[in-house]
């Protein structure tokens, strides 16, 4: 059956560890990485989540045109793991993309999700419970992220927050797409 989840979170919850340990994963998965080894410590960090993901897992580079890249994927895998929307919308802004432009491919994000063609699971970082940013550019990002994980939250059908290890179930909706009982409501 085909899924959703959006897997969020602060620094080291246990986001990407639940993201790739999720039981129902399929032989033909693929993993789309969206971090750029800009650093020694993003280096090491990459290294050890490719060694804490399954081996068979096919694993693609993209920092930036994630939903082209995407639509690519849905009919080649059973299910795609996205590891994470946080460093892709960094990766945006670091090159000088508009809000705009950012928002439209959320959107457009969405839809990829809300086909059904493939299962996702999709990763990143919940910033609005943090220290309030002091630059304009943090206050950017803060605001376009928090702006791209509403709108991934409502296409997807699941939606945990990993709080020290421990998932959170936050949304999940029925196959037949009406929520279960006891599921929170979601924000306009």
């Amino acid at each position: 059956m085909v899924s959703s989840v959006f897997v969020l979170g602060g620094a080291r919850s246990g986001k990407s560890r639940f993201a790739v340990s999720d039981p129902e994963r399929s032989a033909r998965v693929a993993f789309v990485a969206t971090a750029r080894a800009t650093d020694g410590d993003m280096a090491r960090r990459i290294a050890r989540h490719q060694a804490e993901r399954p081996r068979h897992w096919k694993t693609i580079e993209e920092p930036y045109d994630l939903v082209r890249r995407l639509a690519e994927l849905e009919d080649a895998y059973d299910a795609v793991v996205v590891d994470c929307l946080t460093l892709w919308v960094s990766n945006r802004l670091l090159r000088g993309d508009p809000d705009d432009a950012i928002l439209d491919e959320a959107d457009a994000l969405a839809k990829v999700i809300g086909r059904r063609a493939t299962s996702f699971t999709l990763v990143s970082n919940e910033v609005g419970e943090g220290v309030h940013p002091e630059t304009t550019m943090g206050l950017r990002f803060r605001d376009l992220l928090g702006i791209v994980n509403q709108k991934v939250a409502a296409a997807c059908d699941r939606v945990v927050l990993m709080v020290a290890g421990v998932p959170l179930t936050l949304k999940s909706v029925a196959p037949s797409g009406s929520a279960r009982a006891g599921d929170a409501r979601q924000a306009p």
